[in-house]
């Protein structure tokens, strides 16, 4: 079975993330960042950020959820019993704070067929609440036996 280009180009809508300053604390937590910035409000403040900031591998925590609509999108026929996570490359930013509102659009780039495998590549652009740019971030996805 050959893989279909048909989704090239295709664009889906912008999905809102609000950042919490708990989560930031979670995740800063979970990955054993241990930097001040990202557990206290006025070290962060101190460093001259706006509130507390996220470390920057947070932004797969708010643009997940834009990537999901694209990847469950049946137009991308993509098969996640066969799929393995391919690479992903970001380019940060505004750092990203406690308060800030990020949304995150997604559009597939390119689907192409090597080898038996299907590579799926996605763009999501992430954007605060002023329109700055966050993070543009490539997830490659490739789906084995197509």
């Amino acid at each position: 079975m050959a893989v279909k280009t048909d989704a090239v180009g295709k664009e889906w809508p912008a999905v809102s993330f609000e950042v919490e300053a708990g989560r930031i604390r979670a995740y800063a937590s979970a990955v054993g960042e241990e930097s001040s910035v990202h557990h206290h409000d006025a070290a962060a403040r101190d460093a001259g950020f706006r509130d507390l900031v996220s470390p920057p591998m947070f932004c797969v925590v708010y643009s997940a959820p834009a990537m999901g609509a694209a990847l469950l999108d049946p137009a991308i026929e993509m098969n996640f019993a066969a799929m393995v996570h391919g690479g992903q490359e970001f380019v940060w930013g505004e750092p990203v704070c406690a308060g800030d509102s990020i949304e995150t659009a997604v559009s597939c780039e390119e689907i192409r067929e090597r080898g038996g495998m299907g590579f799926y590549v996605f763009e999501s652009v992430s954007r605060n609440q002023d329109g700055v740019e966050t993070v543009r971030g490539k997830w490659t996805n490739i789906v084995r036996g197509v």
